[in-house]
């Protein structure tokens, strides 16, 4: 998707120092890595150590992937139903890795925390959850929301989070009952609910439009609007490689997602559409175009390229692989996945 080799590394260990150190001593080997399956709340150690530590971009895609594509989604979707990111309450419903890092970079991209909540498994984040307080040190970035988010200090649960909210986002578990019609019917008018729990939403989509939601996107192929880490990360590692960036910052990410969202518009956006198809495979060159020249402003590049050169190089070399692998299924040297 972005003809970018990749190398799969397993590691016989869960420690978070031991994980930060073997990556810190591969990096001479590797033009960038890409972590999986880390929980939280070490995660976020991880992956901003390495990234301060490192002289080479380190990319966790549950975290950065899912919120790059999340963003442009929802840049859209408000554009769709007329509304502005500053001025809107969201409810994130879930607060694992995927979420707390969506709402960190919905944050920096304008959208005001003092508007949105966060539930977790126990309820609305706010400033006396002691359960985290006490656990501040483990829960750095949770116990920073608790304090950032929800001004008006709501409690309760998932139903009280998307009382009045104009937008839903949630990673939690796997549905289809997770939010309820009457919940999403208690949103505010033209909302938007992102369900993307896997392999079952949240909730149905057509429960969701039934409710009253405008937009709805989920994690399937098979609905429309599917919110795909694969839309965001190829992309962002081309640009990122051929300027030979030192990391991968979150105005990066933002680049990313508001050439993603650009795209689509131009296509002409509707409540179905608010972000490309996985098979318009223009998106990533775009992207890589965006995340380069942002490296370039940002001062962490080590290669100068205009956009137009960007845009041709990395059109060419992910044209190439696309090619390359088409042309192997069809010689069944690769064969085709199975049903």
């Amino acid at each position: 998707l972005g003809g970018v080799d990749g190398v799969a590394i397993m590691l016989d260990t869960k420690d978070p120092d031991e994980i930060i150190k073997t990556v810190k001593l591969l990096q001479p080997s590797f033009g960038g890595v890409n972590l999986e399956d880390l929980s939280q709340p070490k995660c976020f150690r991880i992956l901003d150590t390495l990234r301060a530590e490192c002289e080479i971009p380190i990319w966790h895609d549950d975290q950065q992937g899912t919120a790059t594509v999340t963003l442009g989604g929802l840049i859209n979707a408000l554009k769709v139903v007329r509304k502005k990111i500053g001025e809107v309450s969201i409810a994130f419903i879930g607060c694992g890795a995927s979420n707390v890092a969506i709402s960190r970079l919905i944050y920096s991209y304008g959208a005001n925390p003092a508007l949105c909540r966060m539930v977790d498994s126990k309820g609305i984040l706010h400033k006396g959850r002691t359960d985290i307080e006490l656990r501040k040190a483990e829960f750095v970035d949770k116990w920073k929301l608790c304090n950032i988010t929800n001004a008006e200090q709501r409690t309760g649960g998932i139903a009280d989070a998307l009382r009045g909210a104009d937008v839903c986002i949630a990673l939690s578990t796997p549905g289809p009952d997770v939010l309820r019609k009457e919940w999403i019917s208690a949103m505010a008018k033209d909302s938007i609910v992102f369900a993307c729990a896997n392999p079952i939403p949240e909730m149905w989509p057509w429960d969701a439009k039934e409710a009253g939601a405008v937009v709805v996107a989920t994690g399937r192929s098979d609905f429309p609007n599917q919110v795909n880490n694969s839309l965001g990360f190829p992309g962002i590692f081309r640009g990122t490689l051929d300027v030979r960036a030192k990391t991968i910052t979150d105005e990066m990410c933002i680049a990313a997602a508001v050439a993603m969202a650009e795209m689509a518009e131009e296509k002409g956006l509707s409540p179905d559409y608010i972000m490309p198809l996985m098979d318009e495979w223009e998106v990533f060159p775009r992207e890589a175009v965006a995340v380069a020249m942002k490296a370039q402003e940002q001062g962490i590049a080590r290669l100068t390229l205009t956009a137009e050169e960007e845009f041709k190089y990395a059109s060419a070399i992910i044209k190439r692989s696309r090619d390359l692998t088409q042309s192997m299924m069809k010689e069944g040297f690769i064969p085709e996945a199975e049903e």
